[in-house]
């Protein structure tokens, strides 16, 4: 897709890794126009602060005109996102 961005997310999205994660967020903030896929097929963990990430991007792509799609999520932490109620505000590939 030549109007898209492919992020990878690996590791732990934690309160310990949140400020760095935030910081490597900064061009896709910056990109929030097209449509983002964050690969997720390594990230092990998120946390509170990690989900706050994700609804960062996802306010940002919205008032941009973009979109924020997650691919290969393991399910360990596709069930954080589902008792958080945060399935239904992205888009899963």
């Amino acid at each position: 897709m030549p109007d898209g961005i492919v992020a990878v997310v690996s590791g732990r999205l934690d309160t310990a890794s949140a400020h760095q994660f935030s910081i490597d967020m900064q061009p896709l903030m910056e990109q929030a126009d097209k449509v983002i896929t964050l690969d997720c097929k390594d990230l092990q963990f998120v946390s509170s602060s990690g989900l706050r990430l994700f609804l960062t991007l996802r306010k940002e792509t919205i008032a941009k005109g973009g979109k924020v799609v997650i691919k290969d999520m393991q399910e360990t932490v596709k069930s954080v996102f589902a008792m958080t109620g945060f399935i239904p505000l992205f888009e899963f590939a």
